[in-house]
């Protein structure tokens, strides 16, 4: 039988000589991350899912050319060092292997393991069941969790009162530990941290630090162009230098794994560094076929320290938000839109009356409705339409109904949920009016009149084509965009076809942007008013068709050439099928052709905004537009969830930032105590 070595100690309680930090959240074993997982199988298994390496049951089977299995680890690992197959040593490099046929992978996930934590449960499941039971159902994993958490994120109201005798800190953690202080540490030219700053003026006695961890990822395509789900910006051509992940697409491959997260900076892929890379180097790197190991800096939050401390005591780790349990009762009437709601169930099996939903237009969980005489009901708390940030500290901005139904179910007699409530649901809840109240129209996106130049090394140039045509030749060109589509894109060019009379001028191409066409304006219609104005426009025998061209410094890469030859797809509005431009190809429009909006922020106490920004004005750079590099968990900025890494900022309660340095973008930032209005533009990250 293969079996793994049983790694919980002890007679009494299976907690002993595990910590939270330690033990592995996918396997609940204790095993180095650079490990394999360990499980406890309770059945013989087929040697022919036996790993000819480590002699296990395969984990992630990747198969070779000449035709055997291995963990992807195990085979990994080995041809770090040699260049050829295992078993019968033919030549064989990791790029030629791909992951093994659906049914081996199914008939894996279905072999029998026990819970690790036997002493205290005794579950028996399918392997593929076991992660979902160790968050969900294991009593062992739930305790470890709970007493992680409160070492960690202790409530706010016992922050106040801590005394200057310092607490343990949290298990130590395995994983890179980065921690910045602003007080302290240099920025790098043209950063700001407005969400590190601390202002000398503050009575608060909590220092706060910025914790990062360095973890690695590995996600694995199942077919050779198959999408990881994830949206990119930066890069060293860019003011924001690193390269980050803006979004994750849902229902891809990364948001199935769930261990990726807006924000996360990748470092590496496949031991190839993006340090220093440009914005489409770091594409061409991110496309490769099958396999990718990512390293990634995920920002972590806070961590909190009396003032009156000498700097060597132990920290714990939590956020200036975490609020006591207790004090749900009164955040609603703070003037923020992030609420903190407690449901406690009389018994354990009590449903709680809510009906959740997923959004077509928003990634998260939100509330459709509160069944009448439920438990949510009675309470009168949350709302329809409120978004479901968290419950019981999982973070849920990402999330499914599935998985919030899972963590309700999981939990015992006390329920906690974190919300967000847009200020027009807030106005609505405390008015006798039955009238809607109308949103004020600035905090929709619009056309921006704030006039500014693009970074350093992008630019864009206008082309005019003027033809002569048959009345029924068609120009052979297929449109995206329009400002109704989610980013309010202006109108792009994603395909010139060989069979229209634009593909034989040359002029247009691939990605350039419409402005006009014979003197009718397109720069602010929607997509179905665009295509409608250009077939009643070719009709005509003239045409004279003007557009701008975005240009960059850094050359684009083969994966995203400029190649008209290549079959073009049936025309779609669906963003998964069209082509797309890189989110470089933005940066180069003229602010004429920007739309922004605006985002308030809002705060109760001395805490951080929990963003910093990159820009401004350098000596060796000239003027640079101003973007969000980083978003804190745990801050206004995270919860309100708006606001994306590359955003652009334009403007902070309608005072433009064109012509701003750090030095007068940072006091203007720190004087707006408890709300700020920040204009920004924000381009959808190029998709890998």
């Amino acid at each position: 039988m293969a079996a793994t070595e049983t790694k919980v100690t002890g007679s009494g309680s299976s907690t002993v000589g595990l910590s939270w930090a330690r033990v592995c959240k996918e396997c609940g074993q204790q095993h180095d991350s650079q490990d394999s997982h360990l499980y406890e199988y309770q059945d013989e298994v087929d040697d022919e899912l036996i790993c000819h390496i480590c002699l296990q049951p395969l984990l992630k089977p990747m198969d070779t050319p000449c035709g055997h299995t291995y963990c992807f680890h195990c085979l990994s690992n080995f041809l770090k060092e040699q260049d050829f197959c295992p078993v019968d040593r033919q030549r064989l490099q990791l790029h030629q292997c791909r992951p093994s046929s659906l049914l081996v992978r199914n008939l894996l996930d279905k072999l029998t393991v026990m819970c690790p934590h036997c002493v205290d449960c005794q579950q028996m499941m399918q392997r593929c069941e076991l992660q979902p039971h160790l968050h969900n159902r294991c009593p062992v994993f739930r305790r470890l969790r709970e007493e992680a958490e409160k070492r960690k994120r202790p409530s706010w109201n016992e922050l106040k009162g801590r005394k200057g005798d310092g607490e343990g800190s949290g298990d130590a953690k395995h994983s890179a530990t980065l921690s910045r202080n602003s007080t302290r540490d240099q920025p790098e030219p043209g950063l700001i941290n407005p969400a590190y700053e601390e202002g000398e003026e503050d009575n608060n006695s909590l220092r706060s630090s910025l914790v990062a961890e360095a973890t690695v990822v590995e996600l694995i395509r199942d077919e050779p162009g198959e999408e990881l789900g994830l949206r990119i910006v930066g890069g060293k051509d860019t003011p924001l230098g690193n390269i980050v992940i803006q979004e994750i697409v849902r229902d891809s491959i990364a948001a199935r794994d769930g261990r990726l997260a807006p924000g996360d900076h990748i470092l590496e892929v496949n031991d190839i560094s993006l340090a220093s890379v440009p914005h489409t180097r770091a594409i061409a790197v991110l496309q490769l076929p099958s396999l990718l190991r990512l390293t990634v800096m995920q920002e972590k939050g806070f961590k909190l320290r009396d003032q009156r401390s000498d700097q060597n005591q132990p920290t714990s780790t939590g956020s200036p938000r975490s609020l006591s349990p207790h004090s749900n009762a009164t955040s609603s009437t703070n003037p923020g839109t992030v609420l903190q709601v407690t449901l406690v169930k009389s018994q354990r099996t009590e449903p709680l009356g809510i009906k959740l939903i997923r959004k077509s237009d928003e990634s998260g969980v939100f509330i459709l409705d509160l069944l009448a005489g439920g438990l949510a009901a009675k309470d009168g708390k949350l709302r329809n339409n409120d978004k479901v940030l968290a419950i019981n500290g999982h973070d849920l901005r990402h999330g499914t109904p599935e998985s919030a139904a899972q963590i309700i179910q999981a939990s015992e007699m006390r329920v906690n949920f974190v919300v967000m409530r847009s200020a027009e649901a807030q106005e609505e809840g405390g008015s006798s009016r039955t009238s809607r109240r109308t949103p004020e129209p600035q905090y929709f996106r619009r056309r921006s009149t704030y006039m500014k130049d693009p970074p350093g090394g992008f630019s864009s140039q206008e082309k005019t084509v003027s033809l002569k045509k048959e009345p029924r030749l068609s120009l052979g060109i297929t449109i995206a965009g329009g400002r109704d589509c989610r980013s309010r894109l202006p109108v792009y060019i994603t395909s010139v076809q060989p069979v229209g009379c634009l593909h034989r001028d040359g002029t247009i191409k691939r990605g350039d942007v419409l402005l006009s066409i014979n003197g009718v304006d397109l720069t602010q219609l929607t997509y179905n008013e665009a295509v409608s104005v250009l077939k009643a426009q070719t009709a005509q025998s003239q045409v004279v068709l003007r557009v701008i061209q975005t240009l960059s410094e850094e050359p684009e890469e083969d994966t995203e050439a400029n190649n008209d030859d290549l079959d073009i797809a049936e025309d779609s509005r669906d963003d998964t099928l069209n082509w797309t431009p890189l989110w470089t190809r933005w940066l180069g429009l003229p602010s004429h052709m920007h739309w922004c909006r605006d985002i308030v922020l809002q705060k109760t106490n001395n805490e951080s905004w929990g963003f910093s920004i990159v820009g401004g004005y350098e000596e060796s750079h000239g003027q640079q537009p101003f973007f969000i590099k980083t978003i804190v968990p745990g801050t206004p900025a995270h919860f309100d969830g708006r606001l994306k890494c590359g955003d652009e900022i334009v403007a902070v309660n309608g005072a433009t930032t064109v012509g701003m340095n750090n030095s007068s973008l940072i006091p203007m930032l720190k004087l707006q105590k408890n709300k700020v209005t920040l204009t920004v533009v924000s381009w959808p990250g190029s998709l890998v």
